[in-house]
């Protein structure tokens, strides 16, 4: 048995019986003969005939006021595809090397991204029914080159989408909105030039659009647009009322027609980051404007793909000068 201090200051006890292991965690430090006493009402405590389905039904109840739309929708999915014999397994009875096996399985045809999604849900549910597992290993994740579009190739879609419904999202979207922000503006959350995010527009569990909060506390927050920009709204009389999968459709159209590559609606986000950055503005500006929670994202991801950018070609320019 062992009793470590984590760094929230907590103090958790571990402790292995007959292969399972065990872990308690307790706001205060206990002493071994207090920390052996309870460690043992949890390993003699009788074991729960409750099935893995059930402890996930139960663990997706006890959060279905708390979690978005989103989220739901994908915890329900991740029960769905549980293999039926994992799934109809009592909880007890499940172990690190069958929880690894299922998570192995799943990793075939899936990105490693959804398998960690995959894996971090079984660990919660299990974890919540006090059932400790050694967390299982996951694939490697790739880091796919970052495409960051140039402002030329901005301009050239602009030039197609000008006075299209399309124009007024797509402007907003330079703005560092996520698609479901802009989605679910209205009018009212435009009060001259400034625009006030907080809602966003979702899918939710069958599959229907709703509208929620905004991703986080900090995707809460109000922006200032240009006047020409605040006086088009207002001259439409809305933001964008059509679909919100017609914006993807538009601006695949609007890339080849202007003869650039395709980039994703999110990458208008990557961009503003990029060019902020660029421009001189700090880190904690960006991060208020964007509405991201911490600047770990533009740190290292989008601010990366810039400054390695500028870092080739500066040291394109010093190395020549060894050989030349």
């Amino acid at each position: 048995m062992t009793i470590d201090k984590l760094p929230s200051g907590s103090y958790r006890i571990r402790h292995t019986e007959k292969g399972k292991h065990y872990s308690l965690t307790l706001k205060y430090k206990p002493s071994k003969i207090e920390a052996m006493k309870l460690i043992m009402e949890r390993v003699d405590k009788k074991p729960s005939k409750m099935t893995l389905k059930s402890a996930c039904d139960a663990y997706i109840d006890a959060k279905r006021n708390i979690l978005s739309p989103t989220t739901l929708k994908e915890y329900t999915a991740t029960v769905r595809r549980l293999p039926d014999d994992f799934k109809n397994t009592v909880l007890s009875d499940i172990t690190s090397l069958q929880l690894q096996k299922v998570v192995n399985d799943y990793s075939k045809g899936h990105s490693p991204k959804t398998v960690a999604n995959y894996a971090h849900f079984l660990s919660a549910v299990l974890k919540a029914h006090d059932i400790t597992l050694k967390s299982p290993q996951l694939p490697q994740r790739i880091k796919n080159p970052l495409y960051i579009p140039t402002q030329e190739e901005i301009h050239a879609v602009f030039a197609v989408v000008r006075g299209t419904e399309h124009e007024i999202p797509l402007s907003l979207a330079c703005y560092g909105l996520r698609r479901s922000e802009i989605c679910a503006l209205t009018l009212d959350d435009l009060n001259g030039t400034h625009l006030t995010i907080n809602k966003a527009l979702v899918k939710g569990l069958n599959n229907e659009w709703v509208i929620k909060t905004t991703k986080t506390t900090d995707s809460t927050r109000t922006i200032n647009i240009d006047d020409q920009l605040a006086d088009l709204i207002r001259e439409r009389g809305h933001i964008y009322k059509y679909h919100p999968e017609n914006l993807y459709k538009a601006l695949q159209r609007a890339q080849d027609k202007a003869g650039v590559p395709r980039f994703h609606l999110h990458t208008f986000r990557h961009f503003f980051a990029s060019y902020l950055h660029s421009k001189g503005y700090t880190d904690k500006q960006i991060q208020g404007i964007g509405g991201w929670k911490t600047d770990y994202v533009m740190k290292q991801i989008y601010q990366h793909a810039l400054d390695m950018e500028e870092a080739k070609n500066k040291a394109a320019h010093d190395i020549s000068s060894i050989y030349k």
